[in-house]
Protein backbone atom coordinates (compact mmCIF):
# COMPACT_ATOMS: atom_id res chain seq x y z
CA UNK A 1 0.00 0.00 0.00
CA UNK A 2 1.46 3.41 -0.91
CA UNK A 3 2.03 5.81 1.99
CA UNK A 4 -0.30 8.43 0.56
CA UNK A 5 -3.15 5.98 1.17
CA UNK A 6 -2.06 4.82 4.61
CA UNK A 7 -4.96 5.43 6.99
CA UNK A 8 -4.80 6.99 10.39
CA UNK A 9 -5.89 4.37 12.93
CA UNK A 10 -9.49 4.83 14.09
CA UNK A 11 -9.63 7.00 17.17
CA UNK A 12 -6.02 8.12 16.77
CA UNK A 13 -5.20 11.78 16.33
CA UNK A 14 -2.88 12.64 13.44
CA UNK A 15 0.71 12.69 14.64
CA UNK A 16 2.84 15.68 13.68
CA UNK A 17 6.62 15.44 13.80
CA UNK A 18 7.98 18.95 14.38
CA UNK A 19 11.53 18.82 13.01
CA UNK A 20 13.86 21.69 13.91
CA UNK A 21 17.45 22.79 14.53
CA UNK A 22 19.75 21.60 11.78
CA UNK A 23 23.25 22.20 10.51
CA UNK A 24 22.86 25.73 9.17
CA UNK A 25 23.80 29.00 10.85
CA UNK A 26 20.08 29.48 11.52
CA UNK A 27 20.01 26.54 13.97
CA UNK A 28 19.00 28.62 16.99
CA UNK A 29 16.27 30.53 15.17
CA UNK A 30 14.82 27.21 14.04
CA UNK A 31 14.72 26.07 17.68
CA UNK A 32 12.96 29.28 18.72
CA UNK A 33 10.42 28.91 15.93
CA UNK A 34 9.74 25.27 16.77
CA UNK A 35 9.21 26.20 20.40
CA UNK A 36 6.47 28.60 19.38
CA UNK A 37 4.84 25.90 17.23
CA UNK A 38 4.97 23.35 20.07
CA UNK A 39 3.46 25.88 22.45
CA UNK A 40 0.55 26.76 20.16
CA UNK A 41 -0.32 23.55 18.31
CA UNK A 42 -3.76 22.17 19.24
CA UNK A 43 -2.95 19.13 21.41
CA UNK A 44 -6.62 18.12 21.45
CA UNK A 45 -6.41 17.68 17.68
CA UNK A 46 -2.84 16.45 17.11
CA UNK A 47 -0.25 14.25 18.76
CA UNK A 48 3.17 15.86 18.56
CA UNK A 49 6.65 14.35 18.27
CA UNK A 50 9.48 16.89 18.62
CA UNK A 51 12.62 15.90 16.69
CA UNK A 52 15.70 18.08 16.83
CA UNK A 53 18.62 17.96 14.42
CA UNK A 54 21.91 18.82 16.12
CA UNK A 55 24.49 21.12 14.58
CA UNK A 56 26.48 18.05 13.47
CA UNK A 57 23.42 16.50 11.79
CA UNK A 58 22.23 13.91 14.33
CA UNK A 59 18.46 13.46 14.55
CA UNK A 60 17.57 13.47 18.25
CA UNK A 61 14.46 12.88 20.32
CA UNK A 62 14.02 16.11 22.28
CA UNK A 63 12.07 17.29 25.29
CA UNK A 64 8.62 18.67 24.54
CA UNK A 65 9.35 21.77 26.60
CA UNK A 66 8.75 24.94 24.57
CA UNK A 67 9.75 27.21 27.45
CA UNK A 68 13.34 25.99 27.05
CA UNK A 69 13.40 26.90 23.36
CA UNK A 70 13.30 30.68 23.59
CA UNK A 71 16.02 33.33 23.48
CA UNK A 72 16.81 34.14 27.11
CA UNK A 73 19.11 36.99 28.19
CA UNK A 74 20.39 37.21 24.61
CA UNK A 75 21.46 33.53 24.75
CA UNK A 76 20.40 31.39 21.81
CA UNK A 77 18.92 27.91 22.36
CA UNK A 78 20.27 24.69 20.87
CA UNK A 79 18.95 21.19 20.19
CA UNK A 80 21.80 19.82 22.31
CA UNK A 81 20.24 21.50 25.33
CA UNK A 82 16.97 19.62 24.80
CA UNK A 83 18.12 16.00 24.60
CA UNK A 84 19.37 13.70 27.36
CA UNK A 85 21.33 11.38 25.08
CA UNK A 86 24.42 12.37 23.15
CA UNK A 87 24.19 9.26 20.97
CA UNK A 88 20.51 8.34 20.55
CA UNK A 89 19.22 8.72 16.99
CA UNK A 90 15.75 9.11 15.50
CA UNK A 91 15.22 7.45 12.13
CA UNK A 92 12.35 8.38 9.87
CA UNK A 93 10.94 5.65 7.62
CA UNK A 94 12.64 5.02 4.31
CA UNK A 95 9.95 2.62 3.11
CA UNK A 96 6.96 4.41 1.52
CA UNK A 97 4.79 1.56 2.81
CA UNK A 98 5.22 2.59 6.47
CA UNK A 99 5.43 5.75 8.52
CA UNK A 100 6.91 4.28 11.68
CA UNK A 101 9.63 6.30 13.38
CA UNK A 102 12.34 4.41 15.28
CA UNK A 103 14.65 5.55 18.08
CA UNK A 104 17.94 3.75 18.67
CA UNK A 105 20.87 4.02 21.06
CA UNK A 106 24.15 2.07 20.99
CA UNK A 107 23.79 -1.29 22.75
CA UNK A 108 20.01 -1.06 23.03
CA UNK A 109 17.16 -2.59 21.07
CA UNK A 110 15.66 0.01 18.70
CA UNK A 111 12.40 1.39 20.02
CA UNK A 112 9.41 2.12 17.80
CA UNK A 113 7.95 5.56 18.41
CA UNK A 114 4.83 4.97 16.33
CA UNK A 115 3.65 6.32 13.01
CA UNK A 116 4.08 9.91 11.85
CA UNK A 117 1.33 11.29 9.62
CA UNK A 118 2.93 14.60 8.66
CA UNK A 119 6.21 16.44 9.19
CA UNK A 120 6.29 20.13 10.08
CA UNK A 121 9.85 21.05 9.02
CA UNK A 122 10.68 24.17 11.00
CA UNK A 123 14.18 24.30 9.54
CA UNK A 124 15.82 27.39 8.12
CA UNK A 125 18.69 27.53 5.67
CA UNK A 126 20.77 24.75 4.08
CA UNK A 127 20.13 21.08 4.94
CA UNK A 128 16.47 21.68 5.68
CA UNK A 129 14.82 24.59 3.89
CA UNK A 130 16.69 24.08 0.62
CA UNK A 131 15.00 20.95 -0.73
CA UNK A 132 17.29 18.40 0.91
CA UNK A 133 14.87 17.41 3.68
CA UNK A 134 11.94 17.71 1.31
CA UNK A 135 13.59 15.24 -1.06
CA UNK A 136 14.13 12.76 1.76
CA UNK A 137 10.47 13.05 2.80
CA UNK A 138 9.37 12.53 -0.80
CA UNK A 139 11.41 9.31 -0.93
CA UNK A 140 9.88 8.23 2.38
CA UNK A 141 6.36 9.05 1.26
CA UNK A 142 5.69 11.20 4.34
CA UNK A 143 3.58 14.35 3.81
CA UNK A 144 5.13 17.61 4.98
CA UNK A 145 4.27 21.27 5.43
CA UNK A 146 5.46 23.80 2.90
CA UNK A 147 7.19 23.98 -0.44
CA UNK A 148 8.36 20.95 -2.41
CA UNK A 149 11.88 20.09 -3.55
CA UNK A 150 12.21 22.50 -6.49
CA UNK A 151 10.53 25.48 -4.84
CA UNK A 152 12.55 24.98 -1.66
CA UNK A 153 15.82 24.83 -3.59
CA UNK A 154 15.01 27.89 -5.71
CA UNK A 155 13.73 29.76 -2.67
CA UNK A 156 17.01 29.14 -0.84
CA UNK A 157 19.32 30.24 -3.68
CA UNK A 158 18.95 33.99 -4.08
CA UNK A 159 20.59 34.02 -7.51
CA UNK A 160 18.26 31.48 -9.09
CA UNK A 161 15.30 32.91 -7.25
CA UNK A 162 15.97 36.26 -8.89
CA UNK A 163 16.47 34.60 -12.29
CA UNK A 164 13.08 32.90 -11.97
CA UNK A 165 11.45 36.19 -10.97
CA UNK A 166 13.02 37.94 -13.97
CA UNK A 167 11.80 35.23 -16.34
CA UNK A 168 8.25 35.86 -15.08
CA UNK A 169 8.55 39.62 -15.50
CA UNK A 170 8.76 40.45 -11.79
CA UNK A 171 10.82 43.57 -10.98
CA UNK A 172 14.23 42.74 -9.48
CA UNK A 173 16.99 45.09 -8.31
CA UNK A 174 20.53 45.11 -9.74
CA UNK A 175 22.80 42.31 -8.50
CA UNK A 176 25.97 40.38 -9.25
CA UNK A 177 27.07 36.88 -8.25
CA UNK A 178 30.52 35.58 -7.29
CA UNK A 179 30.65 31.81 -7.61
CA UNK A 180 33.03 29.69 -5.53
CA UNK A 181 35.29 28.64 -8.41
CA UNK A 182 35.57 32.23 -9.66
CA UNK A 183 36.74 33.52 -6.27
CA UNK A 184 39.13 30.61 -5.80
CA UNK A 185 40.73 30.87 -9.27
CA UNK A 186 40.74 34.62 -10.00
CA UNK A 187 39.67 36.81 -7.08
CA UNK A 188 41.14 39.89 -8.77
CA UNK A 189 38.79 39.51 -11.74
CA UNK A 190 35.82 38.95 -9.43
CA UNK A 191 36.78 42.02 -7.41
CA UNK A 192 37.09 44.13 -10.56
CA UNK A 193 33.65 43.03 -11.72
CA UNK A 194 32.13 44.09 -8.40
CA UNK A 195 33.94 47.44 -8.54
CA UNK A 196 32.57 47.97 -12.05
CA UNK A 197 29.11 47.12 -10.68
CA UNK A 198 29.60 49.71 -7.93
CA UNK A 199 30.74 52.29 -10.48
CA UNK A 200 27.48 51.76 -12.37
CA UNK A 201 25.09 51.57 -9.41
CA UNK A 202 26.92 53.42 -6.66
CA UNK A 203 27.91 52.69 -3.09
CA UNK A 204 26.95 51.29 -0.67
CA UNK A 205 26.60 47.68 -1.75
CA UNK A 206 25.20 44.77 0.23
CA UNK A 207 27.35 41.63 0.18
CA UNK A 208 25.54 38.51 1.35
CA UNK A 209 25.65 34.71 1.23
CA UNK A 210 23.56 33.48 -1.70
CA UNK A 211 22.05 30.58 0.26
CA UNK A 212 21.59 31.73 3.85
CA UNK A 213 18.91 33.54 5.80
CA UNK A 214 18.09 35.48 8.98
CA UNK A 215 20.48 38.19 7.70
CA UNK A 216 23.53 36.09 8.64
CA UNK A 217 26.74 37.09 6.87
CA UNK A 218 25.40 40.30 5.32
CA UNK A 219 27.63 43.37 5.24
CA UNK A 220 26.78 46.87 4.10
CA UNK A 221 29.88 48.03 2.21
CA UNK A 222 30.38 51.77 1.86
CA UNK A 223 33.62 51.80 -0.12
CA UNK A 224 36.15 49.45 -1.80
CA UNK A 225 38.33 49.17 1.31
CA UNK A 226 35.82 46.86 3.02
CA UNK A 227 34.90 44.72 0.02
CA UNK A 228 37.27 41.79 0.63
CA UNK A 229 36.38 41.68 4.32
CA UNK A 230 32.65 41.58 3.43
CA UNK A 231 33.17 38.82 0.87
CA UNK A 232 35.06 36.69 3.39
CA UNK A 233 32.35 37.24 6.00
CA UNK A 234 29.67 36.10 3.53
CA UNK A 235 31.81 33.11 2.52
CA UNK A 236 31.83 31.92 6.14
CA UNK A 237 28.16 31.08 5.57
CA UNK A 238 28.15 30.13 1.88
CA UNK A 239 30.90 29.98 -0.78
CA UNK A 240 28.54 31.56 -3.29
CA UNK A 241 28.15 35.33 -2.86
CA UNK A 242 25.45 37.77 -3.94
CA UNK A 243 26.18 41.49 -4.27
CA UNK A 244 23.22 43.87 -4.44
CA UNK A 245 22.90 47.57 -5.13
CA UNK A 246 21.23 49.80 -2.57
CA UNK A 247 17.55 50.39 -3.23
CA UNK A 248 16.18 53.46 -1.50
CA UNK A 249 12.63 53.27 -0.28
CA UNK A 250 10.51 51.42 2.22
CA UNK A 251 10.78 47.70 3.07
CA UNK A 252 7.39 46.03 2.62
CA UNK A 253 6.61 42.37 3.37
CA UNK A 254 3.58 40.31 2.39
CA UNK A 255 2.54 36.80 3.40
CA UNK A 256 1.06 34.22 1.05
CA UNK A 257 -0.97 31.27 2.34
CA UNK A 258 -2.47 28.46 0.31
CA UNK A 259 -6.23 28.01 0.70
CA UNK A 260 -8.53 25.45 -0.91
CA UNK A 261 -9.18 27.83 -3.81
CA UNK A 262 -5.54 28.83 -4.26
CA UNK A 263 -2.99 31.18 -2.69
CA UNK A 264 -4.11 34.38 -1.00
CA UNK A 265 -2.05 37.34 0.19
CA UNK A 266 -2.13 38.85 3.66
CA UNK A 267 -2.21 42.43 4.79
CA UNK A 268 1.31 43.74 4.09
CA UNK A 269 3.76 44.99 6.73
CA UNK A 270 6.23 47.86 6.76
CA UNK A 271 9.68 47.37 8.29
CA UNK A 272 10.71 50.81 9.61
CA UNK A 273 14.38 51.77 9.42
CA UNK A 274 16.29 50.63 12.50
CA UNK A 275 18.06 53.40 14.37
CA UNK A 276 20.76 51.47 16.22
CA UNK A 277 21.79 49.06 13.43
CA UNK A 278 23.17 49.67 9.94
CA UNK A 279 20.27 47.71 8.48
CA UNK A 280 17.63 45.14 9.48
CA UNK A 281 20.22 42.55 10.51
CA UNK A 282 20.10 39.43 12.69
CA UNK A 283 20.42 41.26 16.01
CA UNK A 284 17.78 43.81 15.04
CA UNK A 285 15.37 41.02 14.11
CA UNK A 286 15.89 38.50 16.86
CA UNK A 287 17.86 39.97 19.76
CA UNK A 288 16.61 43.54 19.96
CA UNK A 289 13.19 42.57 18.57
CA UNK A 290 12.87 45.36 16.04
CA UNK A 291 9.41 44.97 14.60
CA UNK A 292 7.29 45.93 11.67
CA UNK A 293 4.03 47.84 11.34
CA UNK A 294 0.94 45.88 10.29
CA UNK A 295 -0.86 46.83 8.16
CA UNK A 296 1.72 48.81 6.22
CA UNK A 297 0.93 52.54 5.90
CA UNK A 298 0.55 52.44 2.13
CA UNK A 299 -2.34 53.25 -0.18
CA UNK A 300 -5.07 50.73 -1.06
CA UNK A 301 -3.70 50.65 -4.61
CA UNK A 302 -0.19 49.89 -3.36
CA UNK A 303 -1.57 47.21 -1.05
CA UNK A 304 -3.36 45.53 -3.95
CA UNK A 305 -0.22 45.70 -6.08
CA UNK A 306 2.13 44.19 -3.49
CA UNK A 307 -0.41 41.43 -2.83
CA UNK A 308 -0.58 40.72 -6.57
CA UNK A 309 3.20 40.56 -6.83
CA UNK A 310 3.51 38.34 -3.75
CA UNK A 311 1.12 35.78 -5.24
CA UNK A 312 2.89 36.04 -8.60
CA UNK A 313 6.21 35.26 -6.87
CA UNK A 314 4.60 32.31 -5.06
CA UNK A 315 3.35 30.93 -8.36
CA UNK A 316 6.56 31.66 -10.29
CA UNK A 317 8.61 29.47 -7.95
CA UNK A 318 5.84 26.80 -7.76
CA UNK A 319 5.53 27.19 -4.00
CA UNK A 320 3.11 25.35 -1.74
CA UNK A 321 1.72 26.11 1.67
CA UNK A 322 3.27 29.42 2.60
CA UNK A 323 5.71 32.13 1.60
CA UNK A 324 6.79 35.49 2.91
CA UNK A 325 7.65 37.85 0.07
CA UNK A 326 9.93 40.83 0.75
CA UNK A 327 9.84 43.99 -1.35
CA UNK A 328 11.20 47.49 -1.59
CA UNK A 329 8.73 50.26 -2.36
CA UNK A 330 11.09 52.64 -4.11
CA UNK A 331 10.96 56.40 -3.90
CA UNK A 332 9.35 56.55 -7.35
CA UNK A 333 6.44 54.37 -6.16
CA UNK A 334 7.47 51.07 -7.78
CA UNK A 335 7.70 47.71 -6.02
CA UNK A 336 10.90 45.68 -6.46
CA UNK A 337 10.95 42.13 -5.10
CA UNK A 338 13.98 41.34 -2.97
CA UNK A 339 13.36 37.69 -2.07
CA UNK A 340 10.90 35.11 -0.84
CA UNK A 341 11.20 32.87 2.20
CA UNK A 342 9.56 29.46 1.85
CA UNK A 343 9.70 28.79 5.61
CA UNK A 344 9.67 32.19 7.26
CA UNK A 345 10.15 32.94 10.93
CA UNK A 346 7.11 31.57 12.68
CA UNK A 347 7.04 32.79 16.25
CA UNK A 348 3.89 34.72 17.22
CA UNK A 349 5.85 37.99 16.93
CA UNK A 350 7.37 37.08 13.56
CA UNK A 351 6.13 39.11 10.64
CA UNK A 352 4.46 36.25 8.76
CA UNK A 353 2.05 35.25 11.57
CA UNK A 354 1.47 38.89 12.47
CA UNK A 355 0.44 39.72 8.90
CA UNK A 356 -2.05 36.85 8.89
CA UNK A 357 -3.32 37.78 12.35
CA UNK A 358 -4.13 41.20 10.89
CA UNK A 359 -5.85 39.39 8.01
CA UNK A 360 -8.13 37.39 10.29
CA UNK A 361 -6.15 34.14 10.64
CA UNK A 362 -4.99 33.44 14.20
CA UNK A 363 -1.63 31.86 14.99
CA UNK A 364 -3.19 28.54 16.01
CA UNK A 365 -5.45 28.55 12.96
CA UNK A 366 -2.44 29.23 10.75
CA UNK A 367 -0.64 26.17 12.13
CA UNK A 368 -3.76 24.04 11.72
CA UNK A 369 -4.34 25.18 8.14
CA UNK A 370 -0.77 24.33 7.12
CA UNK A 371 -0.94 20.87 8.70
CA UNK A 372 -4.30 20.10 7.13
CA UNK A 373 -3.07 21.23 3.72
CA UNK A 374 -0.05 18.92 4.04
CA UNK A 375 -2.21 15.99 5.12
CA UNK A 376 -4.45 16.45 2.09
CA UNK A 377 -1.55 16.70 -0.35
CA UNK A 378 0.17 13.51 -1.47
CA UNK A 379 3.92 13.29 -1.90
CA UNK A 380 5.46 12.70 -5.30
CA UNK A 381 5.41 14.75 -8.49
CA UNK A 382 2.79 17.46 -8.45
Amino acid sequence: MSSENLPTSPGRKPRVAVVFGGRSSEHAISVVTAGAILRAIDRSKYDVLPIGITTDGRWALTADEPERMAIADRALPSVADLTDSAEGTVVLPVDPGTREVVYSEPGAVPKALGDVDVVFPMLHGPYGEDGTLQGMLELSGVPYVGAGVLASAVGQDKEYMKRVFQSYGLPVGPYEVIRPREWAQDPAAARTRILDFAAEHGWPLFVKPARAGSSFGITKVDDPSRLDEAIEEARRHDPKILVEALLTGREIECGVLEFEDGPRASAPAWIPPVTDHEFYDFEAKYIDSASGVVPAPITPEQTAEVQRLAIAAFEAVSCEGLVRADFFLTDDGEFVINEINTMPGFTPISMYPRMWEASGVSYQELIDRLIQAALSRSTGLR
